[in-house]
């Protein structure tokens, strides 16, 4: 591929590819209809699992799946620390768990502590290798280089109260809102306020591309998402129309279409989907009725039998007892959740003849499969598969294991399952349904995103000038091939995994 090009990644969070191809066919969506026109589109383009921003990010960033990089939700417990991590499921839980504490995780954390320290990110690949790289607000920027707290605007006050004053390592060029700047720019800060980040992300692209600032950039524009939640996926046309205009400036802002083509490569893609709900599944609620549930900043964490995580649409259930009193609350736990409304699948690792497997159920369908060599999916991973199919519904095709209901079913599982962080069980929900966060909150009347099925995995993947015959290369692509795309284009490959950044966790 031409290293000659810039490359340019733009991921819109929550972008489901028939609402795109909606808002081009309607003229709501001119900038998008164009790379449309000059590019390849690969509509089902399979999310993490579970299907949340901060999993997803990490995919697309590392190339890897929660087995490797460590993110497991929009909450999850830290089994070490004994306490819940929040990454803003809404304000609620934000306030549930402490602003100053959630700020930490997400800012901080989320990069130089959470995040696996055995994956190198894009960032990091390619900033050993010279490539010059840049980052609109997006939840993984973890690079090279490191950028002293900038405090501006209205989270200034949120970070002196704080105590907030860490420097971090990211790409060399990062702009995540009022906190960390790389450069001076006339961009009004935007973090706090969902539903404005686009602009800010556009105005500072605008700047990079004025300036020659980057050979890589990755353009996150987000708003789509807190729209999606509130408005529902009919409302979603509005969105992309904000963010095709965001885009637009960059185009623009490099001449037009045709000199923006000609001197970059692009990339669009969702992190997920979203699907319409209307039911909550009051997980934290039923789970609580019968076992002492660990609250947020509880202060005898010693007591609790249970930890539950909500994260939109799927949740994880930790048990925080030991030995045979830990197992007697799991198959109890279990019961409670087959009898729970809004419960699609349930999972969780068992030992077996000495091998770890899976087992997934679905009413009364039980699946249980490992890594083996019995079947082989339509990534050319090799599964052995054993018990009902209609688990995860199942089907061969092409002498290929797939599910059309649940893409990719048998590695996501997996690597959600053997995350280090994953609850000892993992739930997906019903279409419909959300879990309540520990805000008590959900987003019923709108639309939400989590679960393993398609209409919350599966989103758009174009590419644009990155090569005669790519899209053919795999028979079905996730976010987790992103990474190697980019890598690829700037001639680094798939060389061994690189130094990541120092660990360092913030205190607060």
């Amino acid at each position: 591929m031409s290293q000659d090009r810039k490359l340019c990644l733009i991921v819109v969070d929550s972008l489901r590819t028939d609402m795109l191809l909606r808002a081009v066919a309607d003229d709501l969506a001119p900038n998008f209809g164009a790379l449309l026109e000059r590019g390849t589109l690969i509509g089902d383009c399979v999310s993490s699992f579970p299907s949340v921003t901060p999993v997803a990010c990490s995919d697309i960033a590392t190339g890897a799946g929660p087995d490797r990089h460590h993110i497991s939700g929009m909450n999850w417990y830290h089994r070490a620390e004994r306490r819940y991590v929040e990454y803003g499921s809404s304000w609620e839980a934000t306030r549930a768990f402490g602003l100053f504490r959630t700020l930490y995780d997400t800012v901080y954390n989320m990069n130089m502590a959470h995040l696996s320290h055995e994956v190198a990110t894009v960032f990091e690949r390619l900033g050993d290798n010279g490539v010059r790289t840049a980052c609109t607000p997006f939840l993984i920027y973890r690079g090279r280089r490191r950028h002293e707290l900038g405090l501006e605007g209205v989270m200034r006050r949120v970070a002196v109260a704080a105590n907030f004053r860490h420097a971090v390592w990211g790409p060399d060029e990062l702009f995540y809102g009022e906190l960390y700047a790389s450069r001076k720019v006339p961009c009004k800060p935007t973090l706090a306020r969902p539903g404005t980040r686009d602009g800010y992300s556009a105005c500072v692209a605008r700047e990079l591309i004025a300036d020659d600032g980057y050979d890589f950039l990755l353009f996150s524009l987000p708003d789509n998402d807190h729209h999606t939640h509130t408005r529902g996926v009919a409302g979603m046309s509005d969105s992309i129309s904000h963010a095709d205009h965001s885009f637009g400036e960059l185009v623009d802002a490099a001449g037009g279409i045709d000199a923006f083509c000609e001197s970059h490569a692009v990339i669009l893609m969702a992190d997920h989907a979203q699907t319409d709900v209307g039911s909550e599944v009051p997980l934290i609620a039923a789970l609580g009725s019968d076992w002492c549930v660990l609250a947020p900043n509880s202060e005898r964490p010693e007591l609790a039998e249970l930890a539950v995580s909500p994260t939109a649409r799927a949740a994880g259930i930790y048990a925080l007892a030991e030995g045979r009193r830990r197992e007697r609350i799991l198959a109890s736990v279990l019961g409670e959740l087959r009898d729970l409304e809004g419960i699609d699948l349930i999972a969780r690792l068992e030992t077996r003849n000495g091998d770890a497997e899976a087992v997934v159920e679905r009413g009364d369908s039980e699946l249980r499969f490992r890594p083996g060599s019995h079947e082989t999916d339509r990534r050319g991973m090799r599964w052995s598969v054993d018990g009902d199919r209609g688990a995860l519904a199942l089907q061969h095709r092409d002498g290929r294991v797939t599910s059309d209901e649940y893409p990719d079913a048998l590695k996501r599982v997996w690597s959600a399952l053997n995350a280090p962080h994953a609850g000892d069980v993992l739930v997906s929900l019903a279409t419909g349904y959300e879990a309540v966060d520990w805000g008590g909150t959900s987003h019923v009347g709108g639309a939400s995103h989590g679960a393993l099925s398609a209409g919350d995995s599966l989103g758009p993947l174009l590419l644009c000038g990155l090569g005669p015959g790519i899209a053919e290369l795999r028979e079905q692509w996730t976010l987790r091939d992103v990474a190697g795309l980019v890598a690829d284009h700037f001639g680094v490959g798939d060389g061994p995994e690189l130094r990541a950044a120092p660990m360092v966790e913030a205190t607060g």
